[in-house]
């Protein structure tokens, strides 16, 4: 029998931002796309009405139920991890991709919920226990498995992510401040190590973060033309399909990575600004989702939910201002992609799956 109070706790609020927000971004792409003659923004309406269908697929089923296969999900994104690094021909871009089917999916876009319902069915089980050093090996090690599955794609910028989303899930999960700490240091330790291994464009990327002129030419190009389509766009904008760097192809990555580019170019500061207050507004939904949880669950997913919406906007936002190196991770909602767009709103049927049953 259908429970009346399910509909009555279904937060509104969110459905209705996450709307206004993929409505901008297919508005965004058909800017980034219109001066290439291609239909990415086409695609991307697929994308989100696919989104929109497993968001609902997720709502329809008690998250504690899916808590209950997280592992097997878990496993099976391991083994597509595995996969796609089986048919790898050296490219970094083909090596994230796996097709199935019509479709090509990114396994490493899909592991950071996965990582998230793991962490949370974990702590679930171990909550009332007293925590110590020995309590974090598990999660270490089932962090530590696709993160190097993830490294060895090229893919550093997502390998980055899931680290403060563990760190969070450890946090809310009961793990003691200093066991956390300890990790960090731990982790900070070994950056020698990984800059050593790190591919030799990665390790361009991050020296020209430091000094984006040391190859305005090369690897500073994209940096340099993200920050003048940034400081270009002034308090108001140059008005829908009027930025100069979009228009002259000057941006890289326009409809992907650096579409906030053309949000602040065409926008302006007062778009710019209201995107992000959305984006607040989302993510303080999600806080106040884990807040009123009823179980460490619901607690645990929320905040790692926040955790990869927060992360994503802060890396990406930064990464097109100069504030941080380029990593290439999209902007949730903004950005074409269909892995993203489905992870996305995956993520959100998770919010508003635990908010719909806090009475429970």
């Amino acid at each position: 029998m259908f429970d009346r109070r399910l509909v009555l706790h279904f937060d509104w609020l969110l459905l209705l931002l996450i709307l206004i927000m993929s409505i901008e971004g297919v508005c965004l792409i058909y800017s980034a796309s219109y001066y290439q003659g291609s239909n990415f923004y086409i695609k991307q309406i697929y994308w989100v009405l696919i989104g929109l269908g497993a968001m609902l697929l997720v709502i329809s089923i008690d998250y504690r139920t899916w808590g209950k296969f997280a592992y097997l999900l878990y496993f099976i994104n391991l083994l597509l991890l595995i996969a796609v690094l089986g048919r790898s021909t050296g490219g970094a871009k083909v090596d994230r991709w796996l097709r199935l089917g019509a479709f090509n999916i990114q396994p490493s876009e899909f592991f950071k919920i996965t990582l998230v319902l793991t962490m949370a069915r974990y702590f679930h089980k171990t909550k009332n226990q007293s925590t110590n050093i020995k309590d974090i090996i598990i999660p270490s090690i089932l962090l530590i498995i696709p993160l190097g599955l993830i490294i060895k794609q090229h893919d550093l910028g997502t390998a980055i992510t899931l680290i403060p989303i563990f760190i969070t899930c450890l946090f809310i999960g009961g793990v003691r401040f200093r066991y956390i700490l300890t990790m960090i240091l731990a982790g900070m330790s070994s950056v020698p190590y990984v800059w050593h291994h790190l591919k030799e464009y990665q390790k361009n990327r991050i020296l020209v973060f430091l000094n984006p002129n040391a190859d305005p030419l090369g690897a500073g190009y994209h940096l340099i033309q993200s920050k003048i389509a940034v400081g270009s766009g002034g308090l108001w904008g140059k008005g829908f399909l009027m930025g100069t760097q979009n228009r002259l192809k000057f941006l890289p990555a326009q409809h992907t990575d650096f579409i906030f580019s053309i949000l602040s170019e065409e926008w302006g500061f007062v778009g710019t600004l209201l995107t992000l207050a959305l984006f607040l507004l989302i993510i303080l939904r999600g806080i106040d989702t884990a807040y009123n949880s009823k179980d460490s669950m619901g607690q645990v997913l929320a905040m790692g939910i926040v955790a990869i919406m927060t992360f994503h906007v802060l890396i990406n936002v930064g990464m097109v201002t100069g504030l941080m190196p380029i990593t290439g991770l999209p902007l949730p909602f903004l950005s074409y992609g269909g892995s993203s767009a489905i992870t996305t709103m995956i993520c959100i049927g998770f919010l508003l799956n635990i908010r719909m049953r806090k009475f429970k």
